[in-house]
């Protein structure tokens, strides 16, 4: 799904913004997805990437490759027995109009989602409430 992005680029990079710095006196969050918005999208952990789309940063860019990974990791759910639920959660949660204006990438999380045999019950509710709101494109 991310074959577009250029993973060498930060979001400050590709989005052609660049952010001021912020306030001394804010929160660790914010001075967080600032930095992060520096970083190359190829250096950003799991953890980056789940609190940025949380955030709804860099969205165009990080949703494909927040996809890719989850689908890489359905496949391993099968053997490890594990799945990163707090990026899936950070996902699946996005607004519906992100989902919209991106349709190919909502099924692509429906499918992957569909591969996924243990889900945490309050992830589950997440993924029912996406699907109820994008039933008609997914």
């Amino acid at each position: 799904m991310a074959g577009f992005v250029d993973r060498g680029k930060s979001i400050e990079e590709l989005e052609e913004v660049r952010w001021p710095d912020p306030p001394t006196d804010t929160t660790p969050l914010v001075r967080s997805v600032h930095e992060l918005r520096k970083k190359p999208i190829k250096d950003l952990t799991v953890e980056n990437l789940r609190r940025l789309v949380g955030q709804d940063v860099g969205l165009r860019w990080l949703l494909p490759v927040a996809l890719d990974f989850l689908r890489e990791t359905a496949r391993e759910e099968e053997t490890s027995g594990w799945f990163d639920d707090d990026l899936l959660s950070a996902v699946v949660t996005r607004k519906e109009e992100a989902w919209r204006s991106a349709p190919e990438l909502a099924r692509h999380l429906d499918e992957t989602v569909k591969m996924l045999t243990d889900l945490s019950p309050y992830v589950q509710h997440d993924v029912s409430r996406f699907r109820e709101a994008l039933s008609d494109i997914l």
